[in-house]
């Protein structure tokens, strides 16, 4: 038995004082009265020093893991010794359930990245799954995002469905000159970060991207169907218009990922979808792409879930950004990057608060004497997994 006491506890409602959590094996067990601990002899006892105690971070859509297998554009490291490493670092940064979201990508135009071609993203999937049965350290879910027209992996992508290799599914469609990419000028701005090309050959790009064949309808609906019958969320990319809304919702989507406009996410939260925005977007004060700022839509209420994105450090910070420089409620920043998310990909049953039943997944975060959050203590499924020490001298 473990007791966490002398903190602020996150729970589902508030933040409690002068409470403490008690962990039996891998589940929480209550939260009790600080004054009533005492009895509790032959417990392990951790001090939170007055610091918050928070659920552990869901993060549903991050593609961090794909700068860890492929460090350099010519490099492939091994996927095994990757997915391990890579949760070294997303603990340290709080996160105890990452929903790994790798592209599936019929071409990659903006770089060649050679984690994003069928064959290696397939190897990735079943590294993926042979976590679940290998000493791990954070709980590792795979979001297949899927880019419409990679229509000759629609049938791989319904058989790693069927073989519970999916626990959440997204559709992307980057053709230049809706989505992201709406404003035509931005879509030519990221393909010059990524390679040298004239304004002759950009032309070129877009209208082959735009012209290329892409999933129909009802061949997406179908795969939508298989995945929820399989108890897995659906996801819309980058909705723009409330037309698009409308039609992912057809599809049984519940997620909405990055809404482009502001007025698109209020009308993806009126239709009862969850809304993604990122948290680098929060520290960086606007959208890296021109579109939707999340600060604007947490202030407007029409966002739920703050997601990593591809900089896993972001989450923690956001958090406390949001709550003093933007006077956000702190307890609903928490509830963005534990709650919310695990209701979204339907797992808040099992995680996502500190409340009796519920998998022990813990986080103890202190403020140093400037004011910089960290996470001292870590625990996943009842586990200590790490301790941090800042030391002064």
């Amino acid at each position: 038995m473990i007791v966490i006491h002398n903190g602020k506890i996150v729970t589902e409602q508030e933040i409690l004082e002068g409470y403490a959590v008690v962990i039996d094996g891998d589940i929480i067990q209550d939260i009790v009265l600080d004054n009533v601990i005492h009895n509790m002899e032959d417990a392990q006892f951790i001090d939170a020093n007055g610091g918050y105690v928070s659920p552990g971070f869901i993060d549903i859509h991050s593609d961090y893991i794909e700068s860890i297998v492929s460090p350099r554009p010519t490099s492939l490291m091994d996927m095994d010794i990757s997915l391990r490493e890579a949760e070294k670092i997303l603990i340290s940064h709080g996160i105890t359930t990452m929903f790994h979201s790798l592209s599936f990508y019929g071409e990659d135009i903006f770089s060649h990245k050679p984690m994003r071609t069928p064959k290696n993203v397939q190897a990735l999937v079943d590294a993926i799954q042979r976590m679940h049965d290998r000493p791990h350290l954070i709980r590792h879910r795979l979001h297949a995002r899927f880019e419409l027209d990679n229509i000759d992996e629609v049938d791989r992508l319904i058989e790693n469905i069927e073989d519970n290799k999916v626990q959440l599914l997204s559709f992307m469609d980057h053709t230049p000159g809706q989505g992201q990419y709406r404003d035509l000028e931005i879509f030519r701005e990221t393909m010059r970060g990524y390679q040298d090309v004239s304004e002759d050959e950009l032309n070129v790009i877009i209208a082959e991207r735009k012209s290329r064949e892409q999933m129909t309808i009802e061949r997406i609906s179908e795969v939508a169907d298989i995945a929820i019958q399989k108890g897995i969320a659906v996801a819309s990319h980058d909705d723009d218009n409330f037309e698009k809304l409308e039609l992912v919702k057809s599809f049984g989507t519940t997620i909405s990922e990055f809404p482009i406009t502001l007025d698109v996410a209020k009308k993806a939260k009126e239709s009862g979808l969850y809304t993604i925005v990122g948290a680098p977007n929060v520290l960086l004060g606007g959208s890296h792409s021109g579109n939707l700022s999340a600060v604007e839509a947490i202030r407007e209420k029409c966002a739920d879930i703050l997601c990593s994105d591809y900089y896993p450090q972001a989450l923690l910070h956001a958090i406390f950004h949001l709550h003093e420089k933007h006077g956000n409620d702190l307890h609903e920043m928490f509830q963005m990057v534990t709650l919310n998310p695990a209701k979204a990909v339907q797992m808040d049953d099992e995680i996502g608060s500190i409340k009796s039943g519920k998998k022990a997944d813990i986080l103890i975060i202190e403020r140093l004497d400037d004011g910089y959050p960290t996470l001292t203590k870590t625990i996943v499924n009842g586990s200590l997994i790490t301790t941090t020490n800042y030391r002064t001298n």
